[in-house]
């Protein structure tokens, strides 16, 4: 048995409790939903929710459980790196070191389906940090629900893109999430479908971009 919350015991054992679900407005998000929600994230529960790429999973950056359970779930190696879903540009320059050349390429592409790559300040868990160059992965989203739930939550939320193995393209309904994940979520929360192409990702650890993988955002910026 995991951990005992305010809305009961998570059971990490994935045959447990089923996960609850919170059927949100897509523009204007019921408040109440999303506070319900954010006591999930911090009672240490794992959350599937929309973002304006595609549907994530999302936990506290302190949940070093919910970071397992995304692992297992998605059956990621060491060489991936984690995103941290933030609120703001503020925010986000709090994780990362910036360089000054990319400073306004990144901000003009905020917010929105952008992930980038960079070298993880002091604030970022090591164990959210690619082991090896020491990086993580940052993004502001533009979709109503995830920018509530980050303001509301008052700190990153530690994400990654719900794509499941084996399957090419990230599921896109509410229903479908939980039918799928209904055991090994603890929250699933709908605003109707979202897209289906996750985030482009463009890494830019090494003091210039590189995109490496095309998505929802268009690389043209990023591009030499």
């Amino acid at each position: 048995m995991g951990r005992i919350g305010l809305h009961g015991p998570w059971d990490t054992s994935y045959g447990g409790r089923m996960a609850r679900y919170f059927d949100v407005h897509p523009e204007d998000p019921q408040p109440r939903s999303i506070a319900q929600a954010v006591q999930i994230l911090r009672d240490g529960g794992l959350i599937a929710y929309p973002t304006d790429s595609c549907f994530a999973l999302g936990c506290t950056l302190g949940n070093r459980e919910g970071r397992d359970r995304i692992v297992r779930i998605r059956q990621l190696n060491d060489k991936h790196n984690f995103t941290l879903m933030c609120r703001d540009f503020a925010q986000l320059g709090q994780l990362v070191h910036i360089d000054n050349r990319v400073f306004r390429a990144i901000k003009s592409a905020t917010p929105g389906p952008y992930t980038f790559i960079l070298p993880a300040t002091s604030d970022v868990p090591h164990r959210l940090q690619q082991p090896k160059k020491k990086t993580v992965g940052v993004r502001i989203s533009d979709h109503p629900v995830a920018r509530a739930l980050v303001a509301e939550l008052g700190e990153p939320i530690m994400t990654s893109t719900l794509l499941l193995p084996d399957e090419e393209e990230p599921l896109t309904d509410g229903w479908q999430v939980k039918e799928a994940l209904n055991h090994q979520v603890d929250a699933v929360i709908d605003s109707g479908e979202c897209g289906i192409e996750p985030t482009t990702v463009v890494d830019i650890s090494d003091g210039y971009a590189e995109v490496t993988r095309i998505g929802a955002g268009d690389p043209t910026p990023f591009e030499a």
